[in-house]
């Protein structure tokens, strides 16, 4: 009797489980387009550059400026490594992505005063909007764009909306072109696979309203 109960019982949690393996599975090659997401580019007052690769996206952020769509750059410092604040106590100038990126900007003609190096530390997307949201309300900034690379736009752009919900500040998502991901066929590069996953895995997670 009781064997049978457990077989009744196993049936329809076989089928659903089979149902959810054959949804994944179709929904798998259209995942890298899926985490895909940027907004109409526009002008704006200023542009954000969100931590990540140490050229692609500050490199975007320096296209538009010189097209003129908005007369500042301010980058996101990014996290601090404990070793790296160790470095800062015993007086060694070990600089970050972000001051790098300002020197190349600088060096390619960009006015310094142009370009934002902002302080602190951030450890995600969410803190990063969260600093956004502070500094475009000390500043009066009213439209912001953001820049990031491919396959993070999606959950960025999740965090940004949800930061800047009920504000009178616009952000607009936009992706760098010096993002060399393929999302049409990300199973065919090794990148792209640990990337795609691991966002994949990090937007359920956020979606659940945990972490940035």
């Amino acid at each position: 009797m009781f064997r049978r109960v457990l077989l009744v019982v196993r049936r329809p949690v076989l089928a659903t489980v089979l149902t959810v393996l054959v949804a994944i599975g179709a929904f798998l090659p259209f995942a890298g387009r899926y985490l895909v997401r940027e907004d109409p580019l526009a002008h704006a007052d200023a542009i954000f550059v969100l931590d990540g690769p140490r050229a692609e996206r500050w490199l975007e952020a320096f296209d538009l400026y010189k097209a003129g769509y908005a007369p500042v750059i301010a980058l996101s410092p990014g996290g601090l490594e404990n070793a790296e604040a160790i470095l800062h106590t015993r007086g060694i100038r070990f600089p970050s992505n972000a001051s790098l990126a300002r020197d190349a900007m600088v060096q390619m003609g960009v006015d310094p005063s142009a370009v934002l190096l902002l302080e602190g530390s951030v450890d995600n997307t969410g803190q990063e909007a969260g600093m956004l949201r502070e500094l475009a309300s000390a500043r009066g900034w009213r439209t912001v764009l953001v820049i990031t690379s491919k396959y993070h736009s999606r959950r960025a752009g999740l965090a940004f909306r949800r930061e800047f919900r009920n504000t009178p500040v616009t952000v607009s998502l936009h992706v760098t072109r010096y993002d060399t991901s393929d999302p049409a066929h990300w199973w065919r590069h090794r990148a792209d696979i640990r990337y795609v996953l691991s966002e994949l895995q990090k937007l359920f997670v956020y979606r659940l309203g945990v972490g940035g």
